[in-house]
């Protein structure tokens, strides 16, 4: 047997120098650390047999890189430091609500209510500080109902003590799961917790089939303050419940390549294992993330194609999909004009896992955002299109085409105008909700875009910062405004400031036969009703390469020497995450840039 290679540290470095720097309008961010995460190396079961073949290959479970996540629990009240180039600060941020603790408790079920209906925004993909849009998007978010409100199935088994913030049942450390290999928390953990900077941020972050969190604000933030080695499965996905985290408690949910799903509490280290050994959905999980307002649920976006809506308290069960009104859907025949819902959130069997599943296409969903009015769900898929899903009324409302290849990641804006996708086109589109359309396409990357967010510090109502990072290890960053693209020659002539203008809107429109197979036949509560008359499916086509304007990037930098896969935008810095486990903190720029910047910069030149 081959020795079995040592596990080593993480490694922390500060590089310097003019290639550790990239200058944008408003200034010089400059590298701050490099911190290397250790890969694990596979767990023994894992080891392959060697072959003597040389045109052998051997099958590996898939890996996502680092992604990370990053929480703040008490972030600081402080309005971002915008230079006289930028614009005032962005009225689209509510910085009292960015501020606002944990440390207050509601006194009632009421009050929790009004919590949970909130907006909670984040600069998608990695960052998942909460920042809430402007005054129109709180309107419609606060008035938007909670997933599952009406059926009383479901009232019934979320209506236990609210106030009790319920941990999972088992001991991460003293586990004896075949499931988790090993367990390695900081030797001084309780210490670390009650010293620790509490305006600080936290990271969790998956890189193979290793778990880490992570102190960033820490002197010793390359210690994990607990590591978590899986057996035959590595984290793909994970997410952290922003309604219920305070300073002692955090709820964090992962994905796995063997299709289950880890509810994990750090703090206490108790974890629960759900869809064990995928007894609802086999196939790997790509994507996982709390629904909005939400306690319990969370949504995971499975290989299959699947979206499957689980209640962390809730035991699993063997799943029969519940009848549909067409059981022999073709996805390979009609692959964009389908949501099959096989168990419906209005069903009144909620005695166990899954609380609704809807099965999409017939190949990996490779991301999906929640909207900022907690109204919409934006997927994107390897068969290359983008849907937009009323997720509280479960239906399919636009769907979009990409050039070429699937589409990888999407996020939302922070007012929820906007859509952002990228993919395997190499190209960052832009999308308008009202307009449902097309808006730019942005030319810069050469090769996959792995991951799109935009930079709520630096958005206001006209302007909108927004990055990019992808497989050629570049980071773009892109300034839009609607004013600022430019007309292509075929294009039709649009009014000023208008993103419709006078383009035409014209669409594939479904039969109504089509609109009707999208409903399930699900068992609801209450006595039967009415069908209401559902709104027309929209199949957007491919606008035209010569009609559609091009946004170039501001900025271009290739940030690392591996493939990225992480971007995340703070108050203080950009965080970028690559394949191989380098975790690069970008200290943004000052106001008052000292003179040494400046040399440094021209001398990058």
């Amino acid at each position: 047997m081959p020795p079995t290679p040592l596990e080593t540290a993480n490694q922390l470095s500060k590089p310097e120098g003019p290639e550790y720097t990239f200058q944008s309008g408003e200034g010089i961010y400059v590298l701050r650390d490099d911190l290397q995460l250790a890969t694990p190396p596979p767990h023994p079961s894992e080891t392959p047999i060697t072959n003597p073949n040389p045109l052998a290959t051997t099958t590996s479970p898939p890996t996502s890189g680092a992604k990370l996540t990053v929480l703040t629990l008490n972030p600081r009240q402080v309005r971002p430091q915008l230079n006289k180039a930028s614009t005032t600060t962005s009225n689209l941020l509510r910085w009292r609500t960015l501020a606002r603790t944990d440390t207050t408790k509601p006194k009632d079920t009421k009050d929790i209510k009004e919590v949970e209906k909130e907006p909670r925004l984040s600069s998608d993909n990695s960052s998942t500080n909460s920042v809430n849009g402007d005054s129109s998007a709180s309107t419609k978010s606060s008035t938007a109902p909670a997933f599952g409100e009406g059926n009383v199935a479901l009232t019934l088994t979320n209506s236990r003590d609210m106030l009790k913030k319920r941990k999972p049942k088992n001991n991460m450390i003293k586990s004896n799961s075949s499931f988790v290999s090993r367990v390695i928390p900081h030797d001084h953990l309780p210490k670390r917790l009650a010293e620790r900077d509490p305006q600080g941020t936290f990271v969790f972050v998956n890189i193979n089939r290793a778990f880490q969190w992570l102190d960033m604000s820490s002197s010793t933030k390359a210690e994990p303050l607990t590591k978590i080695l899986f057996t035959k499965a590595h984290m793909l996905c994970h997410d952290v419940n922003q309604l219920t985290k305070d300073d002692t408690h955090i709820d964090v949910v992962m994905g796995s390549s063997a299709s289950d799903i880890i509810w994990y509490e750090p703090m206490s280290q108790k974890y629960a294992r759900i869809n064990k050994n995928g007894m609802i959905n086999s196939t790997p999980v790509f994507k996982i993330k709390w629904i909005p307002g939400s306690e319990n649920h969370f949504l995971a976006a499975h290989q299959d194609g699947s979206l499957v809506v689980y209640d962390k308290e809730k035991e699993d069960a063997p799943f029969v999909p519940e009848t549909t009104t067409d059981e022999d859907i073709d996805f390979e025949e009609d692959p964009d004009s389908i949501l099959n819902i096989t168990k419906s959130v209005k069903s009144t069997n909620q005695k166990a896992n899954p609380v609704a599943c809807w099965k999409l296409t017939s190949m990996p969903i490779n991301d999906f955002a929640f909207s900022p009015d907690s109204r919409h769900l934006a997927v994107v898929a390897e068969d290359g299109y983008l849907r937009i899903i009323d997720y509280l009324k479960e239906k399919l409302t636009d769907v979009f085409s990409s050039y070429y290849g699937g589409f990888i990641c999407v996020c939302w804006s922070p007012d929820g105008k906007y859509i952002l996708t990228g993919g395997q086109d190499d190209l960052v589109s832009i999308w308008s909700l009202a307009d449902r359309q097309l808006v730019a396409r942005c030319h810069g990357h050469d090769s996959y875009v792995t991951a799109v967010a935009f930079d709520p510090w630096r958005c206001d109502d006209k302007t909108y910062r927004f990055g990019s990072v992808g497989l050629d290890c570049k980071l773009l960053l892109w300034d839009f405004n609607v004013g600022m693209l430019h007309r292509p020659k075929g294009a039709q002539s649009r009014a000023r400031g208008s993103v419709s203008g006078s383009v035409s809107l014209a669409r594939h429109r479904t039969e109504s036969a089509s609109a009707n197979r999208l409903r399930s036949e699900s068992n609801r509560s209450g006595p039967p009703q009415e069908e209401e008359e559902e709104p027309e499916f929209i199949n957007h086509p491919i606008e035209p390469r010569a009609r559609t304007a091009k946004l170039p990037p501001v900025m271009v930098k290739a940030v690392d020497t591996h493939p990225l896969c992480g971007l995340a935008f703070e108050q203080d810095c950009i965080i970028t995450s690559c394949e191989d486990g380098h975790v690069r903190t970008w200290d943004r720029p000052t106001q008052n840039a000292s003179a040494s910047q400046l040399d440094l910069s021209s001398s990058s030149k």
